[in-house]
């Protein structure tokens, strides 16, 4: 199973709009006495993951090949 353009385009947006809601959230004051149950920072940090993800797999949907780095798939 392939992902298609569309469907890598939409996982991206979706992604971005949940670390835009976390950051959001983090920038909150804390309120004394009140334990935040969700550490907003984890979030950022597994969406900033998944988005550099969409983006190679957009570089490799765009260049038609799958890119294999600096060797460029040579053995060594």
């Amino acid at each position: 199973m392939t992902l298609s353009l569309t469907a890598t385009l939409v996982i991206a947006a979706i992604v971005f709009v949940i670390f835009a809601f976390a950051n959001w959230r983090s920038r909150q004051p804390a309120q004394p006495l009140k334990v935040r149950m969700i550490n907003y920072h984890v979030i950022q940090m597994a969406c900033i993951v998944v988005i550099l993800l969409m983006a190679a797999h957009l570089i490799t949907i765009f260049a038609g090949r799958p890119v294999t780095g600096q060797t460029g798939g040579r053995p060594y």
